[in-house]
């Protein structure tokens, strides 16, 4: 009785430090996931603009709009054609009607899509543009090719970062977690010690406290998972706009990567720290 007594607070420290470092790996995730939610937004607004030749029929333009659809690299329900005269509608109130002064409508029929983001990079749109180009009734093809080049970059160099970081952060939390095990079962050494002298075997001696262990980092895990799921809701009620960045997907494998984490590190901290203590010597133990 009094050894669990003793031993009870320990473990629930461990639980709630475990949790902490957990929730610290998750918050830094979900930042990550959002992140990258937000980059593959803005790569999925880039609009590709095809411009048709003069007095090309309705019928090619159609066949066009087509052979783009068919494009697996392209945003699905985003081709969209924009003839000449909708063009010189839209901007009637700014430079003034054409018709009515006798001039020609300086705009091209268009063609404008979006491309999916896992696939939109320099060299996808250098080959739809050089595809499209080739058409006989395209006169041009345009997108902003510099803001496709400042986010490949911009999202090579936060690769970079985030896995430095990561890492960091994962070394961080392993020899967090570790310590804060070896504390909980540093009033158990002499324990561990006694059984193995009666002659326990090492496996009946670290049962019970791999098996305590796993259940530790379980609870320790949906105590993150909780937080983080709590804290995401809250951020998501108080900003609108996340909710246009859906992450659930993401969220699904980010908790169960945390349980993954948190029992498998819980697990194997407690499997060196009872060994440790098994192979050092009485004396050693005070």
């Amino acid at each position: 009785m009094p050894y669990k007594a003793k031993t009870k607070p320990n473990y629930f420290y461990s639980i709630i430090s475990v949790a902490l470092v957990l929730f610290l790996i998750g918050f830094f995730a979900v930042i990550v996931l959002y992140a990258q939610k937000l980059i593959n937004l803005s790569k999925e607004n880039i609009n590709i603009m095809v411009e048709i030749k003069r007095d090309t029929p309705r019928k090619k333009i159609k066949k066009l709009k087509q052979l783009i659809q068919q494009q697996p690299n392209v945003r699905e329900g985003t081709v969209i054609f924009i003839s000449k005269e909708s063009a010189a509608e839209s901007m009637k109130d700014e430079l003034g009607d054409f018709n009515k002064y006798g001039f020609q409508n300086p705009f091209y029929d268009v063609i404008n899509f979006n491309m999916n983001a896992d696939q939109l990079n320099a060299s996808a749109l250098l080959a739809i543009k050089s595809e499209l180009a080739s058409e006989n009734i395209v006169s041009d093809v345009y997108y902003q090719e510099g803001l496709v080049v400042d986010i490949e970059k911009n999202v090579l160099k936060a690769g970079y970062f985030i896995l430095g970081l990561g890492a960091l952060f994962l070394l961080v939390a392993v020899t967090l977690i570790h310590n804060t095990i070896k504390l909980a079962l540093y009033a158990n050494r002499f324990l561990i010690k006694n059984m193995q002298l009666v002659g326990a075997s090492w496996s009946f001696i670290s049962r019970p406290y791999l098996w305590k262990s796993v259940k530790n980092g379980f609870w320790s895990a949906f105590i993150a998972s909780f937080s983080i799921i709590s804290l995401v809701y809250l951020a998501q009620l108080d900003l609108v706009d996340l909710n246009a960045l859906q992450i659930t997907n993401g969220l699904i494998i980010l908790i169960t990567g945390l349980f993954a984490i948190g029992i498998l590190i819980t697990f194997l901290s407690t499997y060196f720290v009872v060994n440790k203590y098994l192979q050092m010597r009485v004396d050693d133990l005070y």
